[in-house]
């Protein structure tokens, strides 16, 4: 059995309610992720089959955390007698995945379906616009497809805003968006959760099949989903009713990409049985800061009660700061990480600095370069928003499916072949008017006077190459070990020309070759995926599609990678912190306009924007300091701020305030001089 002895009453009482609809209210720094693993180890010991478990959860680094620890407590770290029957734990997408393998022919589409990743979309709504060009004012692709998503996934709010005229022209984008997709047998990111929905409801053997399989479902993080995934949990559970959800809505901070506060609030109305456990007792930080955090989520009208408690003391005050302006602000937030370095031998990697907009960074950054402070700024450029990465995945996607116009848009004169912009538009005006992929318009347009010589010739040798390719990787089968090789794919590349163009196309030889590099790093890492999947059988072709479906879907794992190791400060947005936690928090830009943002009173929106604050205080585990600004600069003249009207709502024996200016913190100009004097007295 497992030893429960390590929680505490209300956490063991979440793990041993095994049977029946639970919802685990799991308060910042509560120990959700001990519940979760514990609950599932402890199904598993009670001789539940691992197989017939269903985990869910929203990022894949969660998903492999949970199974290894799931591992550890039942004894079969790096494998083990029992192994082979492990519970299925992954991300919403992930499972929507394994379903569409499987069962996607159903539904009209063919098995190689490929997974379009944001850019990939964002290509198809750009070619949309452009196609109705005078129908469509100018609007931004994202807007578009940031309205596509939350309309398919049930928006109906979105729908009724909208005029008579709109929702006709909003109708039309729709219908080129989703038939983009099926023409070139690709399916999105909200298809992935629409598309299983949809055989859950058109083939009911498909549900009976899953429901007996995942007899108990689990989910993490559940206040992050929306109407779409609570549907699909209630189609899963609709005979067992075996489902624990673990969440805090008080921490529900994704409403603007459609979570829905109401799947914690009302889950009583799916589920009139339910049970809701409360855990409170906090593990990460001090009771005054727990306090603080209290006080402003009360004042929140919709949310279920809970009031975290911590047994680690009351800790320091919480400091709050005001400054002239975001450079003075920038200055003394360095001052103090470097205040608790030398003189507490606090290290920079303890100490992280959390704003509402990514623009704050800015004066941060160039504060903390004057100063020689190390730092990561998290959510940089993505790993695959490099040109190169995207050229290479839009090869092998291509290689995969040659009817994914998207891709093959892309790579068609990649590298140079005389395929410029005006030849591929012509191709692909053939290919609307045929109503067939792009693939098929060029092996025609390969023939037809309508096209130079040149160009024809070009084309050849372009679908010549695919399909030598296709021949070569369909004929090298399971079991083949290293012919699905990196260096493979690597020589590729390497006759195809791509690696001579990113050399060419970089002044400095070192940048080019960094590129090359770049491509090698991503090939070798992606084949040890298709080699390293088990469950994949037949050509190298079919293991390349999976090894790229789990690349799309596990973007954040290179973008872990990319972070700088070591000592350094961390800047992060107050969204991308959830989950994490620091011991020494400095939260800027405290003004109205900021947080709450200047849309959030439009938009109806200021209960989530102090949720967000109270995720972002409860970050901080031994001392808070928070800061506002007297004024900021905007287009160079500067405009008065006023604090946020969060502040009011801390309780005022919890802060110490302090107004800080040039008397009290040295400015930008003279911080060098200040930290020198100050390493100087320390020795």
């Amino acid at each position: 059995m497992v030893n429960l002895s390590q929680l505490n009453p209300q956490q063991r009482e979440a793990v041993e309610t095994v049977d029946g609809p639970v919802l685990v209210l799991a308060g910042a720094g509560t120990g959700k992720t001990r519940v979760i693993t514990y609950r599932i180890a402890h199904l598993i010991a009670r001789g539940v089959p691992g197989d017939r478990i269903l985990a869910v959860t929203f990022t894949n680094k969660a998903a492999r955390e949970m199974l290894e620890r799931v591992e550890t407590l039942l004894g079969r770290r790096g494998g083990g007698p029992a192994a082979g029957s492990r519970p299925l734990i992954c991300t919403f997408h992930s499972f929507g995945v394994r379903l569409l393998r499987r069962y996607i022919e159903r539904l009209g589409y063919k098995r190689n379906f490929v997974i379009y990743s944001e850019s990939d979309q964002l290509a198809l709504v750009r070619r949309i616009l452009g196609r109705f060009a005078g129908g469509v004012p100018r609007v931004d692709p994202w807007v578009v497809l940031g309205w596509l998503s939350r309309w398919r996934n049930g928006d109906v709010a979105l729908w009724q805003r909208l005029d008579e005229e709109s929702r006709l022209l909003a109708e039309r984008v729709r219908s080129a968006y989703e038939q983009g997709l099926r023409a070139c047998n690709a399916v999105d990111f909200d298809d992935l959760l629409l598309l299983p929905l949809r055989l859950f409801r058109e083939h009911p053997d498909v549900l009976a099949e899953c429901q007996e399989r995942y007899r108990y479902v689990l989910v993490d993080e559940y206040q992050d989903t929306n109407a779409v995934q609570l549907e699909l949990l209630r189609c899963l559970v609709a005979r067992h009713r075996n489902l624990c959800v673990v969440g805090d809505d008080d921490q529900s901070i994704y409403g603007w990409r459609g979570a829905d506060l109401t799947n914690v609030l009302n889950l009583e109305a799916h589920f009139p049985e339910l049970r809701v456990i409360r855990l409170e007792q906090n593990y990460r930080s001090t009771n005054t800061i727990l306090r603080a955090a209290n006080a402003l989520i009360r004042q929140n009208a919709r949310r279920r009660p809970k009031q975290l408690w911590s047994r680690r003391g009351e800790g320091a005050k919480i400091v709050l700061r005001v400054y002239a302006d975001e450079a003075e602000e920038a200055a003394g937030v360095v001052e103090a990480i470097e205040r608790k370095r030398l003189l507490q031998r606090v290290p920079w990697s303890a100490q992280a600095v959390l704003f509402r907009t990514n623009g704050q960074a800015r004066p941060l950054e160039m504060a903390l370069r004057r100063a020689g402070v190390r730092y990561r700024v998290v959510g940089g450029q993505s790993f695959f928003d490099r040109r190169e990465i995207r050229d290479v995945v839009a090869w092998l996607k291509t290689l995969v499916n040659p009817e994914d116009d998207v891709s093959l848009l892309r790579i068609a004169n990649v590298p140079p072949r005389g395929l410029g912009e005006e030849t591929m538009e012509r191709v692909l005006a053939l290919s609307v008017e045929r109503h067939v992929p792009v693939y098929h318009a060029l092996r025609e347009a390969m023939t037809s006077d309508r096209f130079t010589a040149r160009a024809r010739q070009a084309m050849v040798g372009l679908v010549e190459t695919i399909e030598e390719a296709r021949r070569a990787w369909s004929l090298v089968g399971p079991g083949t070990g290293s012919a699905f090789g990196a260096e493979a794919w690597i020589g590729f590349f390497e006759r195809l020309g791509y690696f001579e163009m990113l050399r060419r196309s970089e002044k400095d030889a070192e940048a080019g070759e960094n590129r090359v590099q770049n491509v090698r790093e991503f090939l070798t890492d992606l084949m040890q995926r298709g080699n390293g999947t088990a469950e994949v059988e037949g050509s190298a072709l079919d293991r390349l599609q999976t090894a790229l479906e789990t690349v799309t879907l596990d973007a954040e794992r290179f973008e872990e990678e990319e972070q700088p190791a070591g000592d350094a400060v961390t800047l992060i947005t107050m969204h991308s912190c959830k989950g994490l936690e620091f011991p020494h928090v400095y939260i800027v830009g405290l003004e109205e306009g900021l947080l709450p943002h200047a849309r959030s009173t439009l938009e109806g929106t200021i209960e989530e924007e102090r949720r967000l604050f109270y995720v972002a205080i409860t970050r901080a585990m031994e001392t808070l300091e928070l800061s506002h600004c007297e004024g900021r600069r905007k287009y160079g003249d500067r405009t008065p701020c006023q604090p946020s009207r969060f502040l009011q709502e801390l309780p005022e024996e919890v802060l110490v305030r302090v107004n800080s200016g040039p008397a009290a913190a040295p400015p930008v100009d003279s911080a060098r001089d200040w930290f020198a004097r100050m390493r100087e007295a320390v020795g």
